[in-house]
């Protein structure tokens, strides 16, 4: 017997070789994003994500009293790739692509400004999101169909990585997030990161289970590792090359509004719980999405989520945009004009925070990464009570029993 298995290796290594994900792809092509996925997950560095559309980003200038232009993005952004200490603590950049052919104030172009600081540049190639009829409010991205030309068009222009956002949310009542949406989600992801992968790009697969609803973080368990499944099972399934390609979750939590109160350890144990249930090991790490949560509790988890996972696999970080963003935003209210000085110094602070995180060197404060519970809404008070009307001879009851 010990003898046919020898026999039979070397057959079955040329057999695994040739239908394994990636077997499409050149030994440079996966050289190369093997080696991006493995940077981007770099102990200790994480992303920053400042991909926000002029629409999304001039939104939260205007809350600000901040006037929105091209050339104000283009300052802000500058402000972000340049701080001190970013080479210490990003090991990626996610951009819009109008942030893709901007410069700096000297000329150069911010992929040249970011990799002259060691940081990858990556890019968001999604566009629109459209609602699936029939599923209660569920949605995909579109984009598919001219991803191909315009990941040729941002590796040219100094892109090594992009990444694809599919946002879901649990709504147990009406049963949501519903098959379909899961399936045709994680299976557009999967094209995406195929699609990349062919054209230059490392892929980062972004599963976005919003924090939005009441679920508990038991059902928010359960349907993350339904999401996660589904969507590692189309990646393989597609031939997408595992050991190129890195993971943008959310941190497993329960929804905003939910009762039930839950501490930053439990929060950790359940996302510590998901991955091991799921997440490849051939997949060199992932970097968590803030997701609305403030930087203070997507520090306190992430770090409590490193503590307590130890030694791992997985490179575990951060991919954040409004953590580390909004506080930024606000030093610039009482003046209605962006605070570049004060912002880079706040930003530089932010990201030491994060890459301790990162690490599983950040001390949380006592309450920081807690789910405190949300009291229920009282039930709307009964009407006033009226007394039952008369007997009536017209009543046919009345006459019946008469």
């Amino acid at each position: 017997m010990r003898l046919l298995l020898l026999t039979l290796l070397p057959s079955f290594g040329l057999a695994l070789s040739l239908s394994a994900g990636g077997a499409h792809l050149t030994t440079a092509q996966r050289a190369f994003l093997k080696a991006t996925a493995s940077k981007l997950a770099s102990p200790g560095k994480g992303l920053t994500a400042c991909d926000e559309g002029p629409a999304t980003i001039g939104a939260r200038f205007e809350a600000v009293g901040v006037k929105n232009s091209e050339e104000a993005r283009r300052r802000y952004r500058n402000m972000l790739f340049t701080a001190e200490g970013v080479s210490d603590t990003l090991s990626g950049a996610i951009l819009d692509p109008e942030t893709l052919y901007q410069k700096d104030d000297a000329g150069v172009a911010f992929p040249s400004v970011l990799a002259s600081r060691d940081i990858l540049v990556g890019v968001k190639p999604h566009l629109k999101v459209y609602a699936l009829p029939g599923c209660g409010g569920d949605s995909v991205m579109q984009g598919l169909d001219s991803l191909a030309v315009r990941a040729q068009e941002y590796a040219l222009a100094g892109a090594t990585f992009a990444k694809w956002r599919s946002p879901l949310e649990i709504d147990t009542a009406t049963g949501r997030p519903t098959d379909l949406a899961i399936k045709t989600n994680m299976g557009d992801l999967a094209r995406y990161a195929l699609i990349c992968q062919a054209n230059g790009l490392m892929p980062i697969v972004e599963p976005d289970v919003s924090l939005t609803g009441d679920h508990t973080l038991e059902e928010a368990v359960d349907v993350n590792i339904r999401v996660q499944a589904e969507l590692y099972k189309a990646m393989i399934d597609h031939g997408v090359y595992m050991e190129g390609a890195t993971l943008k979750p959310n941190i497993v939590n329960p929804g905003r509004s939910c009762s039930r109160s839950y501490s930053v350890e439990e929060i950790a144990e359940a996302n510590i719980y998901v991955l091991r249930n799921a997440f490849p090991v051939a997949m060199p790490g992932l970097n968590f999405l803030s997701g609305g949560q403030s930087l203070q509790d997507a520090a306190a988890r992430l770090s409590a989520i490193n503590k307590a996972e130890g030694p791992s696999p997985w490179n575990i970080s951060f991919s954040w945009s409004q953590a580390l963003q909004l506080p930024l935003l606000q030093l610039c209210k009482d003046s209605g004009e962006l605070q570049l000085e004060a912002m880079s110094k706040l930003y530089s602070e932010e990201l030491k925070i994060a890459s301790a995180a990162a690490l599983g060197k950040h001390a949380w404060e006592q309450g920081e990464g807690d789910h405190v519970g949300v009291a229920p809404p009282a039930p709307p008070a009964p009407p006033p009570s009226e007394a039952p009307p008369a007997p009536s001879d017209n009543n046919f009851f009345s006459k019946l029993f008469k």
